[in-house]
């Protein structure tokens, strides 16, 4: 922002002021202000453009690949083509992009707002099981029974279906409790946790504990969620089967999108005001509050639109794994999760993004050949990436740039 003060009245090179006149109407300015007539600069720092020309370039050019790319990779492309996408893999990346909106979620108010939550599969899973009551629904008579129940219902002697799952037969009702029911646990949480000034360890032992308990609470099968069987054997989606290539396509190819608007409404969070007071609660919290900001309702902000992400997420995650149960609650998800966010970057967006692809692609090797050692590795990573990376794979270049400077 620049600020002209008025030129001086007198001309250039004009003689002093005589004895006996006025003096001058424009004082001296005091040290370290601009002289007269010389623009004065605020050294405010300035907005971070949402993406930049190489990154709209870069993303508009990722979209249209995979747009094009993988429905001509799995319903034109023959099975014996190296260029078949197959099922197993379009499912498989599916998962991984719905892990990444979670981990991005979680970036979101870990890596920006400073509060570690250990109870994001919380949400995430609430999301899941809210898409996973429409699909039941959706069974109709196809199911085992031949009930207008869920086949879970009938083998437990229900009789009508309980008062929470009355319109979840409607698509854009359950839609709306996938948005809904993480948000209003989230902001009842926050509220009553951030207004007590719990920080720290104490609020991540406490959000572990929450997701705990619910665990525990749908375990139980007279909660309604089917137990520890929870929902599977879905048929159909908006009418669509569910196994269909098509189908599968379409939910692969809607994963991608909420994971690209995903990634731009988060940079057009912490770009903004709003982010930068999020930042500063982060970075120093009580000063914020000295300067007359109440951190109350920016974190609350960020808590409850990051547990709505990963609403979004699990509902995108159950179709295309075909289950949802309790076990998706566990306090080692939101472990896992809180690694996928420390391996890629946490404070950057794109790392969570490349920490869930690259802690998941390890974690399915492991399993696959050594699944005895997987929980061995997981825990290795957790212990070294704070120690050796400290800003995870995205602060690789900026370390490689010091040990060069240093040398």
């Amino acid at each position: 922002m620049t600020i002209a003060t008025p030129a001086s009245s007198s001309a250039e090179g004009a003689s002093p002021t005589a004895p006996g006149s006025s003096p001058p109407r424009h004082p001296v300015p005091p040290s370290g202000v601009a002289p007269t007539g010389t623009p004065f600069t605020l050294a405010l720092p300035e907005r971070q453009p949402l993406l930049g020309k190489t990154g709209w370039s870069v993303l508009i050019v990722l979209v249209l690949v995979v747009g094009i790319g993988v429905p001509l990779m799995s319903l034109v492309a023959p099975e014996t083509s190296v260029f078949h996408l197959s099922a197993y893999s379009l499912t498989l990346i599916g998962k991984l992009m719905c892990y990444a909106i979670g981990a991005m979620a979680l970036d979101l108010v870990w890596g920006y707002c400073g509060i570690l939550s250990l109870g994001h599969s919380l949400f995430f899973a609430l999301g899941g099981y809210a898409m996973g009551m429409y699909l039941m629904r959706e069974i109709g008579h196809e199911g085992k029974y031949g009930s207008d129940l869920p086949d879970f219902m009938v083998f437990l002697d229900w009789h009508s279906l309980p008062w929470y799952w009355k319109g979840t037969d409607h698509f854009w009702w359950a839609m709306t409790l996938v948005v809904v029911v993480p948000a209003v646990v989230a902001w009842v949480f926050g509220y009553f946790a951030f207004r007590s000034r719990v920080k720290g360890v104490y609020l991540s032992i406490i959000t572990q504990a929450m997701t705990f308990a619910a665990m525990l609470l749908f375990f139980r099968n007279e909660t309604g969620f089917g137990g520890n069987n929870g929902f599977t054997d879905f048929k159909q989606i908006l009418g669509a089967p569910i196994t269909h290539p098509g189908t599968r396509t379409i939910l692969f190819l809607l994963t991608f999108g909420v994971l690209v608007l995903t990634y731009i409404a988060g940079r057009a969070i912490v770009s903004s005001k709003l982010g930068r007071v999020v930042t500063a609660i982060r970075d120093g919290e009580s000063r914020l509050m000295f300067l007359g900001y109440s951190p109350l309702a920016y974190k609350l902000a960020i808590w409850t639109f990051s547990a709505v992400l990963c609403g979004i997420a699990g509902a995108l995650y159950v179709p295309q794994v075909g289950i949802i149960n309790p076990s998706e609650m566990s306090p080692g998800n939101s472990i896992e999760m809180a690694i996928w966010v420390a391996v890629g970057g946490r404070g950057t967006l794109i790392g969570p993004i490349i920490g869930a692809f690259a802690v998941n692609g390890a974690k399915s090797f492991f399993t696959a050949n050594f699944p005895e050692y997987w929980l061995f590795f997981l825990g290795l990573i957790f212990v070294l990436v704070p120690l050796l990376l400290p800003r995870g794979i995205m602060g690789i270049p900026a370390l490689l740039n010091r040990k060069r400077g240093g040398q």
